[in-house]
């Protein structure tokens, strides 16, 4: 947690999920000069004359340090062969407004958690909210669910206020504002729990969710949203995003997501892309 301009914000996790190893980009290299017998990697030497078998490509798999990557990284500034290693990240609690950010550097696989399809809780806390009209039931239960980044209760509970004024006066425009919201085959708990709102927001919870139902609700929600989201980067691709985003220019957000990347970065990929000292 972290203060910023008179907010506390929660820092995002990220985990390295998934890792390629650095021998390929070596064996790639080597390719392209024909050097495999210069390499200190003996499965390297042996794919010279040999096609590597189920045990030789492991090996290469679990190469640590290339002497070659080194030098063509920060002597040749051949950075090409660096693409043949990839690492994918899950990153959790990092915002909308990061996303934003994050989704201009255009070389990885990014797959986001969608508000189209995973805004029915938010949804559904507001039309129990109605059975009473209640709006502080609504900003509770939405306060329950721990979706921002912003850590201030009170900062919180104007943020929440807004999506229920949102809500309300989109509520008012549409006059199927209910179908909308609530799968048809929920739409008998309105009239069953009316009146008690925390009831009806557990039926709801329980019964089936609305397809889409952030296609007409996601305007409701900012860049203070969490987003989890699983990225692939490859590692000439990963040293173009720490460069630019572990900047004191870059958006204070995406520089913590970026510094607890290179956190999880193993040292055999960052002594490739980060220059020491």
């Amino acid at each position: 947690m972290q203060m910023m301009y008179g907010i506390k914000y929660s820092k995002p996790e990220v985990v390295l999920m998934q890792e390629t190893g650095i021998g390929v980009a070596e064996a790639a290299a080597r390719t392209c000069y024909d050097s495999f017998e210069n390499s200190e990697n003996e499965a390297i030497r042996y794919i010279e004359s040999n096609m590597p078998d189920n045990s030789t490509c492991q090996k290469i798999n679990d190469i640590e340090e290339s002497n070659l990557l080194h030098d063509l990284a920060w002597t040749h500034f051949h950075h090409s062969i660096l693409e043949h290693a990839n690492l994918s990240f899950l990153i959790r609690g990092t915002s909308r407004g990061v996303l934003q950010e994050h989704a201009r550097h255009r070389i990885q696989a990014i797959s986001v958690r969608s508000t189209r399809y995973t805004m029915s809780s938010v949804i559904n806390a507001f039309i129990a909210s109605q059975t009473t009209g209640d709006k502080e039931f609504f900003i509770d239960k939405v306060l329950s669910f721990d979706m921002f980044v912003t850590c201030d209760e009170a900062y919180n509970r104007v943020e929440i206020g807004a999506m229920y004024d949102k809500l309300k006066f989109q509520s008012q425009a549409v006059e199927n504002f209910n179908e909308i919201a609530v799968a048809k085959s929920s739409l008998a708990f309105l009239e069953e729990f009316r009146g008690n709102p925390k009831a009806l927001f557990e039926a709801l919870e329980s019964g089936k969710k609305k397809r889409n139902v952030g296609d007409a609700f996601k305007h409701i929600i900012t860049d203070n949203v969490k987003v989890d989201m699983i990225v692939t980067f490859n590692l000439r691709s990963l040293k173009n995003y720490l460069t630019l985003r572990d900047s004191g220019a870059a958006y204070f957000q995406i520089r913590w997501l970026a510094q607890e990347m290179m956190r999880k970065t193993p040292s055999k990929y960052l002594d490739l892309i980060i220059k020491k000292g």
